[in-house]
């Protein structure tokens, strides 16, 4: 049994954050752990964030979620499949 991971890359996350933000919620059934990254604390935070989801459900499912990310402006998305 292998993993199904999405890393989703945000470039302008205070404008692009919420975009991504509603579709993970639309595509909240498939996504089994989700964290998000990104660097500096209170008023010095960075404008690139990092979220990494593992996902479940259908091959087709994986690769819309993952199509749907990538049409954001400023956004870019990869699914990887691990194995061992």
């Amino acid at each position: 049994m292998g993993k199904h991971i999405l890393l989703i890359l945000i470039g302008k996350r205070k404008e692009s954050a919420v975009k991504v933000q509603q579709v993970l919620t639309a595509w909240g059934c498939i996504i089994k752990t989700r964290l998000g990254i990104h660097d500096g604390v209170m008023d010095n935070c960075s404008d690139e964030g990092l979220v990494i989801c593992e996902l479940v459900g259908t091959k087709e499912q994986q690769d819309e979620l993952a199509r749907k990310v990538a049409v954001i402006p400023d956004v870019s998305s990869r699914l990887i499949d691990l194995s061992v």
